[in-house]
């Protein structure tokens, strides 16, 4: 049975929003990690371990101490690996000295409505596709069937505008806007590629509330706004 690592990470000094991942985003006042936390031990059962990697105090403050210990572990990052000048590369190459596991499922607190649901059936799919299957790792993403304008070369770049100018959008070959919730990749895809994904992922495609990502301000107030329940039409 492949062992499956969940790697969280959460680094201090968040420039565009202060303190994103630990001020109160709940109506509760439950933090961005406190929340992803408690969406992430509804599949402990599922997984092997659960690795928080920091370098924030206020997630060290803000771990459940009944939770410590067992599944759940965290770690503390060295400061050049948590800055926002660290480059992904070095991160992704810090992974597996710090997780055990044969697959590496990487999850991110700024998608707060991908939820245990989500992570189960990006689960079934590393199972079924990648374990079992043809694939090599399970990437999520937003499936985008609209009319994407390059502007370097003056032209629509999805569609032969020869052939005919405006097609409907469903006739569109649709593209995939990578959404950083998750991504799940093999030990041996780490070492041997260096790299979250692998050169023939599967597609976890997103809808609705599950496609927000919070990285700006407007981000944080409208996911806010949404599990509170407010009218944000208004």
């Amino acid at each position: 049975m492949a062992k499956v690592s969940v790697f969280f990470p959460l680094r201090a000094g968040s420039t565009r929003i202060l303190r994103k991942n630990t001020r109160p985003f709940r109506p509760d006042g439950r933090s961005l990690f406190q929340h992803k936390l408690e969406q992430l031990m509804q599949v402990a059962e599922l997984v092997d371990e659960i690795v928080v990697s920091t370098n924030d105090q206020e997630v060290f403050d803000q771990m459940p101490a009944d939770l410590k210990g067992g599944k759940l572990k965290i770690v503390r990052r060295p400061d050049a690996l948590g800055s926002s000048t660290t480059k992904v590369r070095d991160l992704i190459d810090y992974v597996p000295g710090i997780v055990s596991g044969d697959y590496i499922f990487w999850v991110h607190a700024t998608s707060p409505f991908i939820d245990d649901s989500d992570y189960r059936s990006a689960l079934e799919l590393l199972q079924s596709e990648v374990i079992s299957g043809p694939k090599d790792s399970v990437m999520s993403v937003n499936k985008i069937q609209q009319f994407i304008w390059d502007d370097s070369v003056k032209k629509i770049i999805n569609t032969d505008r020869s052939v005919n100018p405006w097609p409907n959008t469903q006739d569109l070959a649709p593209l995939y806007e990578i959404n950083h919730a998750f991504y799940i990749n093999s030990r041996k895809n780490y070492v041997e590629i260096g790299d979250r994904i692998g050169r023939d992922p599967v597609l976890f495609c997103c809808e609705g509330l599950k496609k927000i990502d919070v990285d700006w301000p407007e981000d944080f107030a409208l996911a806010q706004a949404m599990i509170s329940g407010e009218n944000v039409n208004a």
